[in-house]
């Protein structure tokens, strides 16, 4: 997986701090993608989490890679080493995602979790929330939109004011970085039948994250 110049040099700012890449990966990217989230899920199956006070289950379902993975369970939101049912470390991060992550955030220090969020069904959605169960902000985070388009929303700081929408599709790439790293955002929606990419339809999330501050060992 190789960026161009001008591919990395095409994109949108959404809001201050939110960046949009259209388009960043081609059709055969996301073919080798794919098949890296598929062979990566085999090792670490995707489990469902539940809200901490609820015990309500998301909507979506999810697995990782990396040192650390992400995890919600009635004990409350937190990163671990080991899958939930499983007991397993988590796999390696797929080499591809590192390249990605190297070429479009210029970050010095790699990423500590790559979460998958797996939308299998047509009411699936993720509402609005603030990436922050990490022990540093300073990284950003790297965004990977894979099978059908969603529509993206992003906000403030705060649950409060205004917000923007997006359509999302196969292969765009979005980045939150620096002010816009604490903004709330969510997905509205999965426009079901949008891409062939994934037989019968839904959509992969990758979500690439720094957890620990820069220079810590996990």
């Amino acid at each position: 997986m190789v960026m161009s110049l001008a591919q990395v040099q095409s994109s949108l700012d959404l809001k201050e701090g939110v960046r949009l890449y259209p388009g960043l990966l081609g059709r055969d990217q996301q073919l080798g993608l794919k098949k890296d989230i598929d062979d990566l899920a085999d090792q670490s199956p995707y489990f469902q989490p539940i809200m901490p006070r609820t015990g309500r289950p998301f909507s979506v379902t999810m697995t990782n890679a990396g040192p650390l993975g992400w995890v919600s369970d009635k004990d409350g939101y937190r990163y671990s080493h080991r899958h939930p049912v499983t007991g397993q470390p988590w796999p390696t991060i797929p080499s591809a995602l590192l390249k990605l992550w190297s070429e479009v955030t210029s970050c010095d220090v790699l990423p500590e979790c790559c979460l998958i969020n797996r939308y299998g069904r047509k009411e699936a959605r993720m509402g609005l929330h603030q990436d922050r169960d990490e022990k540093t902000f300073d990284a950003p985070v790297l965004s990977v939109s894979l099978g059908d388009s969603a529509v993206f929303r992003v906000g403030n700081t705060t649950r409060h004011g205004p917000t923007q929408s997006v359509r999302l599709n196969s292969g765009d790439v979005i980045l939150l970085f620096g002010p816009g790293r604490l903004l709330f955002h969510g997905i509205d929606r999965i426009l079901f039948g949008s891409s062939t990419l994934i037989p019968g339809g839904g959509r992969l999330n990758i979500t690439l994250r720094r957890v620990t501050p820069f220079g810590d060992e996990v």
